[in-house]
């Protein structure tokens, strides 16, 4: 069932473009009551709840073959911020495979550091999560993203009652803590790629490394265990040294590199499932020949995805 208890108001206005996919040309906006085309655009999304305001650019890419049925596909980008780059390498594949791509920009400005974007503003600081630093609800970056299906099917008149997603580095850090925060989504498939650290179902272990002291405890285990979820990550992945990598005794303890620290993350939810004997519907895989390659990670997901 879908979450009922914060309202969105959306205010969105949509900017059109028909030229190279790394240019957005404004000469070609199109009128607010239009739906989107096929084609490579822009939007610049508002949406507001009682005091919470912010926007953020959402790239996409609308297939040829578009039809009321055409699946989406929301993608959430790394630490680089780099939505348009991410919408850019992912067109061939909607193209090939049929399907929308959503990529929304959390910028640094309106969602700054890990707090904002990796853990999805759920706490003021996510290191320190405590019930008085909890932040509402309505505000939590996870929240934006229902309200962005239901806009991309309304301007698309699109019938598709769920979507996928596919998040790399810090989108996948973003991915897998949007399926555990938000368990009612519409969310059909889930490609979990590279992160850099993760939020493990482990109760012995404090939030954001484990679920302890955080509103997590309660989560549904069955439920979570049992969706589609695919964990990638490249085989070369395997820098210990790599820029941005967190390192401390909870984030090694998943291991000391990105390869290392997926695999742990993948072993422990299989093991889990195993141990309580729990429906497991995930599936673990190394994308060849790539180490934290962000267009070999994507092409890899959308394989996953549809095929």
């Amino acid at each position: 069932m879908r979450i009922n208890y914060y309202i969105f108001c959306v205010i969105c206005s949509f900017f059109l473009i028909s030229c190279n996919n790394d240019e957005v040309n404004e000469e070609n906006s199109i009128p607010f009551e239009s739906e989107l085309q096929s084609g490579s655009g822009v939007i610049n999304y508002a949406y507001n709840t009682n005091s919470f305001n912010k926007n953020l650019a959402v790239y996409y890419h609308i297939p040829q073959n578009l039809t009321s049925s055409t699946p989406m596909v929301i993608i959430f980008h790394g630490t680089e911020r780099n939505a348009i780059d991410y919408r850019n390498t992912i067109v061939n594949q909607c193209e090939q495979y049929g399907f929308i791509a959503i990529v929304p920009e959390f910028s640094e400005q309106n969602f700054p550091g890990g707090d904002g974007y990796n853990l999805g503003n759920v706490y003021v600081d996510g290191d320190n999560p405590s019930i008085n630093t909890l932040n509402p609800e309505n505000e939590w970056t996870f929240s934006i993203l229902e309200p962005l299906f239901d806009f991309f099917k309304n301007k698309t008149s699109n019938t598709s009652t769920s979507y996928h997603i596919y998040g790399h580095s810090a989108g996948g850090q973003f991915a897998h803590r949007f399926l555990m925060f938000k368990p009612n989504a519409r969310v059909n498939k889930s490609v979990v790629s590279a992160g850099g650290w993760y939020t493990v179902p482990n109760t012995n272990v404090n939030f954001p490394y484990g679920i302890s002291q955080s509103v997590l405890e309660t989560m549904s285990m069955p439920a979570f265990l049992n969706k589609k979820i695919f964990v990638q990550v490249g085989i070369n992945d395997d820098d210990p040294n790599a820029a941005g990598l967190r390192h401390n005794s909870f984030a090694d303890a998943q291991g000391l590199h990105r390869k290392e620290r997926a695999t742990y993350y993948y072993n422990f939810c299989q093991q889990y499932a195993t141990t309580n004997n729990l429906s497991f519907n995930w599936s673990f895989h190394l994308v060849p020949n790539a180490d934290h390659d962000y267009v070999k990670a994507s092409i890899n997901a959308a394989y996953l995805l549809f095929n």
